[in-house]
């Protein structure tokens, strides 16, 4: 995913070799590696920057004119000029590592000067959540009170999906490109069970919860049908968008934010209701272990992020159970 979508490349032109090499290298992710059109797609932007700094601002032509002062040049450029965020320059040297690596086996470079290079350091802020009642708010932005309301009517076929796609988000932990991802063959009605393919297209099943499962197929049996147009054939996906196709990352953005501003709460992103899901199990005396297995963490150090607790909270259960808190029987 891109994570500075404001920041766009200005589609310069590239020299053949540069503009080449980028091609084979992005055909060789899709074929050869089998990589999701997502990560494809944010390889392709962070190239796209990488390669036109090296044409149009430091006045290289060829892959094996490329050094180790350049690709450093290229970096302090985005963190100074572009303002990128220390985990956005992370995440885009680790494509030109890949990128250099490939072109390095591909024999078009002598050597990865990449690799020569430190890797920015990434600071781990914590991950932004929501309390529970501001969850139980905005799930309660789709579902107005009374089928009488007018605008409800108006939008009830939407509302309904919207409730849908935002219990299923908290229910299970899922990632915006999880959710949108999720067909009608990968829910099991009887177990209340899904299927979902997360990073790596790694597969996970997850438990969704009674009130996620009765929000999703009330969309199902009432709303789902009228989303698909007579021109559109029905592409199996859970979560549909108005027009009968499915959804994209981004229209999750624009409807988790909307719901947030009708529930009366600030900008919410997406993924912080897979962060409040992660939180409040872990809260609620849940194992790490099982947390990491439901959110599809390949590593149990990226689950422990999640064992952040209010210092609020702090205090009050340190009131509560350590024994100088507690009050003498002899007082």
């Amino acid at each position: 995913m891109i994570d500075s979508p404001d920041v766009v490349a200005n589609d310069l032109p590239l020299p053949h070799d540069l503009s080449d090499a980028k091609a084979d290298f992005l055909v060789f992710c899709r074929v050869e590696c089998g990589l999701s059109p997502a990560t494809i797609a944010a390889y392709s932007h962070d190239l796209r920057l990488y390669l036109e700094d090296i044409a149009h601002e430091q006045q290289l032509r060829c892959c094996s004119d490329i050094e180790v002062p350049h690709v450093a040049a290229h970096l302090q450029r985005l963190s100074r000029e572009r303002n990128y965020a220390r985990a956005s320059l992370v995440r885009h040297f680790a494509t030109i590592r890949v990128f250099t690596r490939w072109l390095t086996a591909t024999r078009r470079i002598d050597r990865n000067v990449a690799a020569l290079l430190d890797r920015p350091a990434r600071s781990r802020p914590l991950p932004g959540t929501l309390s529970y009642s501001e969850i139980r708010k905005l799930l309660a932005s789709p579902s107005p009170p009374g089928d009488e309301n007018a605008m409800y009517r108006k939008y009830q076929t939407l509302w309904l999906r919207d409730r849908a796609l935002l219990e299923l988000m908290y229910a299970c932990g899922l990632r915006a490109s999880e959710v949108i991802g999720i067909k009608l063959m990968d829910v099991s009605e009887t177990l209340m069970m899904v299927r979902v393919r997360g990073k790596g297209n790694k597969e996970r099943v997850v438990p969704i919860g009674k009130p996620a499962f009765e929000a999703m197929k009330t969309y199902e049996k009432q709303c789902r049908s009228k989303l698909i147009q007579m021109d559109v054939k029905d592409t199996g996906y859970v979560i549909l968008s108005r027009s009968g196709k499915q959804l994209t990352r981004q229209d999750v953005w624009k409807i988790v934010a909307a719901h947030a501003r009708r529930a009366g709460l600030r900008h919410v992103h997406p993924h912080e209701l897979r962060h409040s899901f992660a939180t409040h199990l872990l809260a609620g005396g849940a194992d790490l272990r099982i947390v990491q297995e439901l959110l599809g963490h390949a590593n149990l150090g990226t689950t422990q992020i999640y064992t952040h607790v209010d210092r609020s909270e702090l205090h009050a259960v340190h009131r509560s159970f350590h024994p100088r808190e507690q009050r003498s029987p002899l007082q």
